[in-house]
This record gives C-alpha cells, structure tokens and sequence, in this order.
C-alpha cells in the first residue's frame, strides 16, 4: 500500500521539518544599500533604455565609420578606467556591468563620468566580453571617440595667423603613445604650435598618450601626415628650417641658428633614429651633447631639451 512500503530510507511524507532561525537573511535585508545610483544605472528607468538605444546606434556608426578611420578606443579595468577619467581623457560612454560589485574605483569613475556628461550604460557582462575580445574588463569600459587628427599645413598656417614662427615637432617611427603624450606636453610648455606623426608605423592619440600629455592633448593640435618626408617637404617649401636630432649630428645644438625662426623639429626613435629618407631631407643634423656618457634620449626627453633651447632662444 502507498505510504505503507517496508523500504528503508524511503520519504513517507512530503512536509518539511523544522526551520531555525532565518540564517541572518532579516537582519541583511535591514541594512542600507548606499546611495541611490544615476538613472542611467536604474534597470528598467525611461533614462537607461534611452541610453542603452543610443549606445548601441553610436557602436554600430563607429564599426561602420567610412573613411578608414580608426575605431573608437575601449579602456578596460577599474584602475585603468578611473585614471583615464581623473586626467580627463575625452570619453563618450562609460559601460558599466550590471549587478556589479562595487567598491571605491566604481563609485568614483561613475561619480566622475557623471560630473563630465559622459553617457553612462548599465550592461551584461556578456555583451562586455564582446567588446573587449575576453579581456579582463573587471565590470567597466570606457569608450574613447577617434581623435580629430589636424591636417599638417593646418600647424604653420596658425603660427602665422598668431603673428608667430612656426615652432613644430615631428616624429619619426616613434611607437610608444607615453613618448608621444611626452612630446605634447613638452610642445605645450615650450610655446610650440603642434606635433606630426606619420600615419603608419607610429603612435596614434589614444588613451595612453591623452593621459600621459597631463592635459596638453587638449590644448596642442597633432597633425597625421599620409607621407612624413613629403610633408617636410611642403613645410621646406613655406620657409621653415628641418631640424633632424640625431646621435652623429655634424652640429651640435648650440651651433643651431634654425631654432631662432620658422622650425620644424624632427626625432626618431630611441633604437633606430632617423629613417634615411627622413634623415636626407632635413636642412641640418643636430645632436645633443651629452657630457655624461649616455647612448641616446628617448623621444621626449629629447624633444623637451631642443625645444627648451628654442624657447631660450625665441624669448
């Protein structure tokens, strides 16, 4: 009979035993969850599928941009994220995991994304991993428009409407966005007008290089150049001196009178220097002296020393 069987172990009854206690549940649930987050960050809020709809439009138009241009940049990590926001590095959206775990780098990059109007998009953790191929996204991913590259002549032509000699750096196979931010900021204090960088084989403005420029980025104007000996060319044809650094210089740079006028400053990379094309088309090759015995400078230790004696100069 059913409810009757002489099997051992076998439940005879459906009802539960007892339950002690609540296991602390009560006391959990009484406590405060923090401040109340942005609407942007509410699911299910008006504000955050408006954003979410627009984040996704604006994903597409950049995997769609016409003109070869550069895709936009992703920061990912907590760290990394909250440094690229603490130096203000431009950014279009900030993606955030839902149901994160948030501790003190969450808060402050959500609190300084806000204060900057930059779009805030709560996300599954799936679509994160999407975006960043699998990295370890750590719940944030700060999203970095292309940068608006100007165009070399653009450079001179606003030194002249300044009333001013075009004082310009450009670099050759420079590879490393830290040197490059270097040189933006060595630029921006030395009363320079702009930086050139060859299109391939060289250091783009990404996030690295805006946060490394301590905020000059945004004030000193970085030119791509298709082709960088034909640009030297063109900037040779306006009356601008071009000054290549280089370790074998015939003239030390006290013997520089270029520095004085219209210059375009041109260093290589640490390793290899000046490409040889780059190095034919220069007006003069300079070199720093260096009493205590060191090889070489990297890019922005040496740009910041010839532009330092050109302002010396100029002043």
């Amino acid at each position: 009979m059913a409810g009757n069987s002489q099997r051992r172990n076998r439940r005879t009854s459906n009802k539960k035993g007892a339950t002690v206690g609540s296991g602390g549940n009560r006391r959990r649930s009484l406590e405060g969850k923090g401040p109340t987050p942005p609407a942007e960050m509410r699911k299910g809020h008006a504000k955050q599928r408006a954003a979410n709809a627009k984040a996704r439009k604006a994903t597409v138009r950049t995997q769609r941009r016409p003109g070869g241009k550069a895709p936009a940049e992703l920061v990912v990590g907590r760290n990394s994220v909250f440094e690229a926001l603490r130096e203000n590095v431009p950014a279009n959206a900030l993606y955030v995991q839902q149901f994160i775990d948030t501790d003190d780098r969450v808060r402050d990059a959500v609190r300084l994304a806000t204060e900057g109007g930059i779009r805030l998009v709560e996300a599954p953790r799936p679509e994160l991993d999407r975006m960043t191929n699998g990295l370890n996204h750590q719940g944030l991913v700060l999203q970095i428009p292309p940068y608006d590259y100007a165009h070399p002549e653009d450079l001179s032509a606003a030194a002249l409407d300044d009333g001013e000699d075009p004082l310009i750096v450009a670099l050759d196979g420079v590879t490393d966005p830290r040197n490059l931010g270097a040189v933006v900021r060595s630029v921006a204090a030395f009363g320079g007008h702009g930086v050139v960088v060859p299109e391939r084989r060289a250091a783009g403005m990404t996030a690295g290089a805006w946060k490394t420029s301590a905020g000059a980025a945004a004030r000193i104007p970085v030119a791509r150049a298709t082709n960088l000996t034909r640009t030297l060319q063109a900037y040779q044809k306006e009356g601008v001196q071009v000054i290549g650094l280089a370790a074998d210089g015939e003239l030390e740079l006290g013997e520089v009178a270029a520095l004085d006028g219209p210059v375009v400053i041109v260093v290589g990379s640490e390793g290899k220097g000046l490409s040889r094309l780059v190095s034919e088309t220069c007006d003069a090759r300079v070199r720093i002296p260096m009493p205590g015995g060191a090889e070489s400078l990297n890019a922005g230790v040496a740009a910041g020393v010839v532009l330092y004696e050109a302002a010396r100069r100029r002043a």
